[in-house]
């Protein structure tokens, strides 16, 4: 016999699939003792029989797919074996269909690709979606996500499977939309309903239907000259909404009539990328700015092409220094030149502009000159000061421009002014009084004193003569005993001088240069006669003519030391060749007198011989000059008897001449006019050294 059961594939373990008791037709106790079992078809075990209550129990949960997988039918068969006797019954357990599987798609995502250009209606097949349910728990339908360009068609297949299509249904545009995000869903008929989706990405394939557009077409760059060579200015940003090679864009530098532009030497396109750099090195002063025209054109068939417009606009950094130029220079200048006379005209620039290009001079402010702006860029160099030759007779002037710029540059000019002497400066001797000393009996000519000036002017305002002034303070004009060279100043005698006539000399001298304006200054040279030894001495008394004796007489007893008479001698010389000796000549016999050195008295010396013979002395007056000069007088001496005379009346001697007294005197003035000059020097030479 054979029984069938159903069982929904849903159901847990342990769930009663029929009664086999009842369909059986036994009793409950009988169906252990008859040794119930199950044999199943396929060596798996999914029922069990329970004895006790003598129904068919579910093992273990079923699956119905994974037992019958597509078969619109599926069914368990199972062997029940009964002894006592021994029965076999044939048990069918039809497994029903539960709506447990979603349908599902086999890849989770479609990529389709539909050219731009595509007509309205084009189809697009999508893959069907798989539901291992059967009956009406498979899928039902399909459904797509809205779409402004895209509706979905579903067409039955032969078997009855349905096919779904998506169908275009308005004109694409790749590039406001180039990909097209959808989701198609698979529902099935169960209840409740599953489903399964899967993404849908259309590509849109892009036409060469738009040109390369550069944003912004015209654009501005603002960049520092001088920048280092291959430094970016700009990347263009160039756009083509197509892509591929229709969107694969080449840039080149758009030139007028195929003649290239001078920006192309100085910056450089890459092709590729559109990034532009320099080249070369650039300088604002050459040029400020660079129009630069740039083609982009794509590789599409036919091309289509778009074009940029960049304009570089340098920025001026301070890279040139200020430069001066000395457009005139007044030199020399006169040093007598009034304040505010114009020395020099000076020019700067600077090739730098704004404040890079404002420059400033300036001087030394130790100068005796000033700048004067005379109009832009233009200066005066005038005096702000007196000048003086004799102090700076030139002067190194340095102007010094700077700009503004930061960092500041600064350039420097030197140059020479040189000052032009005027006649301003008296000459000067070194010193106003000068003494000289010349021997007396000098041959005509003999160099007596040089005097020497100075005048700190230049040229013929410094050239200097010399000549002596007769101001009657001689009795003779001076010219008369002195000349002076007129170029050297040195003094000369004209004559011979004599000490014993003047013994002192005041020789003004003048200096005069021979500027325009002659200028001159004074000084004395108090010239001074040396004695020399030129006058032999001369015996006062005794005064006896040449070639004669002088007699006297002296007592025959007279004794040693007795006076006998006193030599008086002078001498016109003076100073050691007036200092006179007087001596006995050596005779072949002694004789009993002597006579002092110095005082010139006559003595006797030891007591007289008996004898009425006179005593014949020769005495000799001597000086001390070199050579030495002398005189001498015969001196008889008689003794007589009872001889007795008055001393002074005896010796007799001569009183004061007036001519005596006037030598006196001239000796006196010349010591004190010699002691009154010395000290005058002196106080001289102290007030200079302080």
């Amino acid at each position: 016999a054979q029984l069938c059961y159903s069982v929904p594939e849903d159901r847990e373990p342990g769930f009663s699939v029929g009664d086999l008791a009842k369909d059986l037709g036994v009793e409950l106790r009988s169906l252990a003792a008859r040794n119930v079992r199950l044999v199943s078809e396929g060596g798996q075990r999914h029922f069990q029989v329970d004895l006790a209550a003598g129904v068919l129990l579910l093992d273990s949960r079923l699956d119905r797919e994974a037992l019958c997988g597509q078969n619109p039918t599926c069914s368990l068969h199972l062997q029940l074996v009964m002894e006592n006797p021994l029965q076999l019954y044939r048990v069918e357990v039809d497994v029903l269909d539960v709506n447990d599987n979603a349908p599902q798609f086999l890849k989770p995502e479609v990529v389709l690709e539909i050219t731009e250009v595509a007509n309205p209606g084009t189809r697009l097949p999508l893959e069907v979606a798989e539901d291992p349910d059967m009956g009406s728990n498979s899928i039902s339908t399909y459904e797509l996500s809205p779409s402004e360009h895209f509706a979905l068609s579903i067409n039955m297949r032969g078997d009855g499977v349905k096919m779904p299509e998506i169908v275009l249904e308005k004109a694409l545009d790749r590039e406001k939309v180039a990909v097209h995000h959808l989701t198609l869903t698979a529902l099935d008929g169960g209840n409740p309903v599953k489903s399964g989706t899967a993404k849908v990405t259309i590509h849109v394939l892009d036409a060469n239907d738009n040109p390369p557009v550069c944003d912004p077409p015209i654009s501005k760059v603002h960049l520092e000259e001088n920048v280092p060579v291959g430094t970016l200015v700009t990347k263009l940003n160039v756009t083509d909404l197509d892509e591929g090679p229709n969107g694969d864009v080449e840039y080149s530098f758009k030139t007028s009539n195929n003649v290239p532009g001078k920006f192309t030497k100085l910056f450089s396109l890459d092709p590729r990328t559109g990034e532009i750099r320099t080249k070369a090195p650039l300088d604002y002063e050459e040029s400020s700015a660079y129009e630069i025209a740039v083609r982009a054109r794509d590789k599409g068939s036919p091309a289509m092409e778009g074009h940029c417009h960049l304009r570089v606009e340098l920025i001026d950094i301070n890279d040139n220094s200020p430069e001066i130029v000395l457009t005139s220079l007044s030199s020399p200048v006169q040093e007598d030149a009034t304040p505010g006379t114009v020395i020099a005209l000076i020019g700067v620039k600077d090739s730098d502009s704004g404040d890079n290009g404002q420059v400033h001079l300036q001087i030394a402010k130790e100068l005796p000159f000033k700048l004067v702006s005379s109009f832009k860029e233009h200066f005066s160099l005038v005096t702000n000061g007196p000048l003086d030759r004799e102090k700076a007779s030139g002067y190194n002037i340095t102007v010094k421009a700077v700009d503004s710029g930061s960092p500041q540059r600064a350039t420097q000019k030197t140059f020479y002014l040189r000052i032009a002497d005027v006649n301003d400066n008296a000459p000067n001797f070194s010193s106003p009084f000068d003494t000289a000393h010349v021997q007396e009996n000098s041959l005509p000519g003999t160099s007596v004193f040089s005097v020497s000036a100075s005048d700190p002017d230049e040229g013929s305002n410094a050239k200097l003569s010399y000549s002596i002034l007769d101001n009657g303070m001689q009795d003779v004009p001076i010219s008369t005993y002195f000349r002076i060279d007129q170029d050297n100043g040195t003094i000369y005698t004209v004559r011979a001088l004599d000490y014993e006539q003047d013994k002192v000399f005041q020789v003004p001298v003048e200096v005069k240069d021979a500027g325009s304006l002659a200028l001159s200054s004074t000084a004395v040279v108090h010239v001074f006669i040396l004695d020399e030894n030129d006058n032999a001495p001369t015996i006062v008394y005794p005064s006896v003519p040449k070639g004669s004796a002088f007699h006297q007489t002296i007592p025959a007893l007279a004794e040693p030391g007795y006076l006998v008479t006193k030599i008086v001698a002078v001498d016109a010389d003076s100073g050691h060749n007036a200092w006179l000796s007087y001596q006995l000549q050596e005779t072949t016999e002694a004789l009993p007198f002597q006579v002092e050195r110095r005082s010139g008295e006559i003595r006797v010396a030891q007591a007289l011989r008996e004898s009425e013979d006179p005593y014949r002395l020769v005495v000799e007056v001597r000086d001390n000059g070199t050579p030495s000069l002398s005189a001498s007088v015969v001196i008889v001496i008689s003794p007589e008897e009872n001889s007795v005379q008055d001393f002074a009346k005896s010796l007799d001697l001569p009183k004061s001449s007036p001519k005596d007294t006037n030598l006196t005197l001239y000796l006196i003035i010349s010591l004190v006019s010699i002691s009154l000059v010395s000290c005058v020097m002196f106080a001289v030479v102290a007030a200079r050294c302080l």
